[in-house]
């Protein structure tokens, strides 16, 4: 009996860590240059959330609902929020020395650590069929009931949200006159939300980084004198198109060209690492299993306790 239940939790210990080697999760972050009324600074949830859980604490904790929700009593005391969402940098990317993104490490890290009010979600796990500004404004309206201002949503090019009345800007130049005629005369009181889709701008010629991007974004908002917040989501390239062939999340690492998908043959330092620490992990869990039911067939073996001693 003692064999089964120990076999049992040493394949339940298999299949979790399994489990959790497949699961895919990138990081959100939430911050302001002003504390616009949240109670805390600083906040840092260690737990793994969905999307939807995602836009609840912002819309809760962060103070958004003030922001989107058109509520009774509610004040509007931020100008422009803005939704910018990534697709370079994954949960593991955090607490590595080389990045693969320096200036949106960077400015992450300097908005994060420089802003009076600032939360950090590093486990947000993604969907396999969700693109996140779907998910993301789902999980604001859900929130808001009948209250979500919808209607002051703006966003970029590059965005899959369909509609016809919907504003999209092709160029940061767009997104600088918006603020800046926000600056100007606001008679309405509401908070404008730009949304910033993954890749920036449909204009190939001028391309640009993510990083260089945020950071751009980051000055326009700065250089304006508006009271600004931006929440930061991130959702890797290759979580929804090859969502089943990730083991270990280092197809995240990897060049964002899916058709050819170079260097997923290859393994690096790190990669050797940790194969051979689940090679270690696996082999002992064989050993183990091999010594549980060795001693429970020793145990199980009934022999005399005495022997007769011999006649002759």
């Amino acid at each position: 009996m003692a064999a089964k239940v120990a076999c049992a939790a040493v394949a339940f210990m298999m299949l979790a860590t399994a489990h959790l080697a497949a699961a895919a999760a990138a990081p959100a972050f939430l911050w302001a240059p002003e504390n616009y009324g949240s109670d805390e600074a600083k906040v840092v949830h260690y737990q793994t959330i969905s999307p939807a859980s995602l836009a609840k604490s912002v819309l809760d904790e962060g103070g958004w609902s003030n922001l989107v929700c058109s509520r009774e009593g509610s004040h509007k005391n931020v100008d422009i929020a803005v939704v910018f969402l990534g697709s370079k940098l994954q949960s593991s990317d955090i607490s590595k020395d080389k990045q693969v993104d320096p200036s949106l490490a960077d400015t992450l890290k300097l908005s994060f650590t420089g802003s009076e009010f600032s939360m950090a979600f590093p486990y947000v796990a993604m969907a396999d069929d969700d693109k996140l500004e779907s998910s993301l404004l789902s999980g604001f309206a859900d929130n808001c009931d009948s209250d979500f201002q919808g209607n002051h949503i703006t966003y970029t090019d590059t965005c899959t949200v369909r509609g016809e009345d919907l504003k999209k800007h092709q160029s940061m130049d767009s997104i600088h006159d918006l603020v800046m005629s926000r600056m100007g005369s606001n008679p309405s009181g509401k908070t404008d939300v730009i949304v910033f889709c993954s890749g920036g701008f449909k204009d190939l010629d001028n391309a640009k980084p993510e990083g260089e991007l945020l950071s751009e974004l980051v000055s326009v908002l700065k250089k304006s004198g508006a009271k600004y917040t931006v929440l930061y989501a991130s959702q890797p390239r290759g979580l929804v198109e090859n969502a089943s062939n990730l083991p270990l999340a280092r197809y995240l690492a990897e060049k964002t060209n899916t058709s050819t998908k170079p260097g997923l043959g290859e393994c690096d330092g790190e990669c050797l690492v940790k194969s051979s620490l689940l090679e270690g992990v696996f082999v002992g869990l064989v050993l183990l299993i091999i010594l549980i039911s060795g001693l429970c067939c020793m145990m199980g073996i009934d022999t005399p306790l005495r022997f007769e001693t011999s006649q002759d």
